[in-house]
Formats: structure tokens, C-alpha cells, sequence
């Protein structure tokens, strides 16, 4: 542990910072896994456009936040849109 004030000061942000981060990872998983299980199960248009919408926007939030690279962002919400896309079809 720190003995310096401002080190102990870093050290607690640091550690509210992993959990927020960790949270926002793992709803961003949860968004796109329920998008891929409603294309398995063939939902209609409006379901997955609704789903996608949620993922997109969560993941447009975390890449805001310096969670995620730009272009990893726009690489799953890609992605996504395509496997909603193909499955409208």
C-alpha cells in the first residue's frame, strides 16, 4: 500500500476505475450476446432492431469513454449490423 497521500488518492481511483470499467465490459458483452441469441432464434425485425440499437449505444458509450479503441467499436457494432442484417433477410 501507498504511504503517500496522493499515491493512496491514486491508488483508490485506480480501483474505482477497474470496477466501473469491468461493469461496462461485461454489459457491453450481455448487449451483443442477446443480440446473437435473438438472430438464432429468429426474432422479428423489431426485436432486433431494438436490440441493436441498445448494443450500439452502449458500445458508442464505452468507445466515449476511452473504453474501447474507435475502431474496435466500429468493428463490433459492424458486425452486428451485418448478422441483424443477414437475418432480416
Amino acid at each position: 500500500m501507498a504511504n503517500i497521500k496522493s499515491a493512496k488518492k491514486k491508488a483508490k481511483q485506480d480501483e474505482v476505475r477497474r470496477v466501473r470499467n469491468s461493469a461496462r465490459k461485461s454489459s457491453i458483452k450481455t448487449a451483443i450476446k442477446k443480440v446473437e441469441i435473438a438472430v438464432e432464434k429468429g426474432e422479428d425485425t423489431q426485436m432486433l432492431q431494438q436490440l441493436l440499437r441498445d448494443a450500439e449505444s452502449q458500445i458508442a458509450r464505452a468507445k466515449g469513454k476511452g473504453l474501447l479503441k474507435p475502431n474496435t467499436a466500429a468493428r463490433r457494432v459492424s458486425r452486428l449490423a451485418r448478422l441483424t442484417q443477414k437475418a432480416t433477410k
